[in-house]
């Protein structure tokens, strides 16, 4: 936000995010989920000691004279699933409410090389597992706008926060929409980056072929500064990439003119299907249209069967990732490990570990897993045919706009398939960014862009170009609220 960037001094920005955060820190180990106030329980954990130390080295390196950095003096708030050395980093689980990691996540350690200033800790999903953000052991957490509604899952926490301004941005974790998801719902703009182009080190693991580090924050500009400073080959990740980082913010001037813009959805089903999401991509191609960019529908035939695919290759790298979570290394111990993760994991950590299991199990792999496998490669391949055509592809990020608390919690079938806009790109390990694309009765409708791999920078430029052409439309949508 403008008045943490242009604040006289990193101290000043940073007291006045300390003074918007407090009220949506939780009572940790308590279930705080009656609190009604906008963005409630957001936070985990604030460390405004180690923040005002952080912030008067800032200001003492500017009275020197020394050259700034990127991101100096600008505060972040990390999801509670990336390390942070010396600060509790709980993944929002009762299995580790007191565990304080030795070290800092890559993606941490280099925002504090780039001047940031690490804020605290954001609430989440258990362990990431859910599209709520209700499914944390210290409480829900409420929408920024209206209280009786969720910002998303899983870093529905970080969504929250940065909408408030308890931070000039938030990093996160992505593995089937849990950025782009929280963002669209809460106006914001988040990034998903290709699978390897981010470091996951220090990330604590749900599915790690699918999971990502990317960020929440106000703009497509601010998205760029992050991307410049955290992407880019990390020794301590197997999965990262030696591929050359291009310049985010380079190219954020270029515009959209002669893009060619894929869309991913039959107008017509989706309207019947999605109304809101339908009138929010209509009004998204006038305005790519007018902006010079062409316009082309793209089919991909293999979407239906994304998240199925998704779900059982979630589970089942969840179930394997879980079993460190034993009550023996992690956790409160005792002595039997089925009682330390029967009270330590929340109930969507154990069905989504029970449903790996089964998967993975002797007589269904090939029946589950291998399939599943199999269709992730077409999906990607439908990918691969898209950009043949196209550059970019926009399409929705939900159905409409954030559900009300407890509207999934008789269904998590229903949990699941919101997630049916998310998951393909997800699959197939591309890049997407999440950005706002108007209001229904004062509540946020988002879209996503998503690319071919390492195409982050052109995401970014097309976005930013969206936005400066979008601010001038009235930001209603015709139509009513789900």
């Amino acid at each position: 936000m403008d008045v943490l960037r242009k604040a006289k001094s990193a101290l000043v920005a940073i007291e006045t995010a300390l003074e918007r955060a407090r009220p949506l820190v939780t009572c940790h180990g308590t279930d705080a989920t009656t609190t009604v106030i906008p963005g409630a329980n957001a936070l985990l954990t604030l460390d405004e000691d180690g923040a005002r130390r952080a912030a008067a080295a800032i200001d003492e390196r500017r009275a020197a004279g020394v050259s700034p950095r990127p991101l100096d003096g600008l505060p972040v708030l990390v999801k509670d699933n990336l390390m942070t050395a010396g600060l509790r980093s709980t993944c929002a689980s009762a299995m580790l409410a007191d565990f304080v990691p030795p070290y800092d996540a890559t993606s941490v350690a280099r925002l504090r090389a780039a001047g940031a200033v690490i804020l605290g800790k954001t609430n989440l999903d258990e362990f990431g597992m859910g599209s709520t953000n209700e499914h944390s052991a210290f409480g829900a957490v409420r929408h920024p706008i209206d209280p009786a509604r969720v910002p998303g899952g899983s870093s529905g926490g970080a969504a929250a926060a940065v909408a408030l301004g308890a931070g000039w941005a938030a990093i996160a974790s992505d593995t089937g929409g849990s950025i782009r998801q929280p963002a669209a719902y809460c106006s914001l703009v988040g990034l998903k980056p290709t699978y390897g182009r981010v470091s996951r080190f220090g990330l604590a693991a749900l599915a790690s072929s699918l999971d990502c580090v990317g960020w929440i924050v106000h703009s497509a500009q601010d998205s760029a500064l992050l991307f410049n400073a955290l992407a880019g080959y990390d020794p301590h990740d197997a999965t990262s990439s030696r591929e050359p980082v291009e310049s985010a913010v380079a190219v954020l001037a270029r515009g959209a003119g002669g893009l060619r813009i894929g869309l991913t959805e039959d107008a017509a089903a989706l309207a019947a299907d999605c109304p809101v999401a339908a009138r929010a991509l209509a009004r998204a191609s006038a305005v790519w249209e007018a902006l010079g960019a062409h316009v082309i529908p793209v089919a991909m035939p293999h979407a239906d069967a994304a998240v199925a695919t998704y779900y059982i290759l979630n589970a089942c790298e969840a179930s394997a990732n879980m079993a460190r979570y034993d009550g023996l290394r992690y956790g409160a111990g005792g002595d039997a490990v089925d009682a330390a993760r029967g009270t330590g994991l929340g109930m969507e950590v154990k069905r989504r570990v029970l449903m790996g299991a089964f998967a993975l199990s002797a007589g269904y792999y090939d029946a589950y897993y291998d399939k599943a496998m199999r269709v992730r490669a077409l999906v990607a391949e439908d990918y691969v045919h898209a950009f043949d055509g196209v550059d970019l592809l926009c399409s929705p990020v939900a159905a409409g706009v954030a559900p009300r608390l407890g509207g999934y919690a008789a269904d998590p079938l229903a949990m699941y398939l919101s997630d049916r806009f998310t998951v393909p790109a997800s699959l197939a390990g591309l890049p997407a960014l999440a950005f706002p694309a108007g209001e229904v009765e004062g509540l946020p409708v988002g879209l996503q862009l998503t690319g071919p791999r390492w195409s982050e920078p052109l995401l970014h430029r097309a976005a930013h170009a969206f936005a400066a052409a979008h601010d001038a439309l009235p930001s209603e949508i015709s139509g009513g609220r789900p």
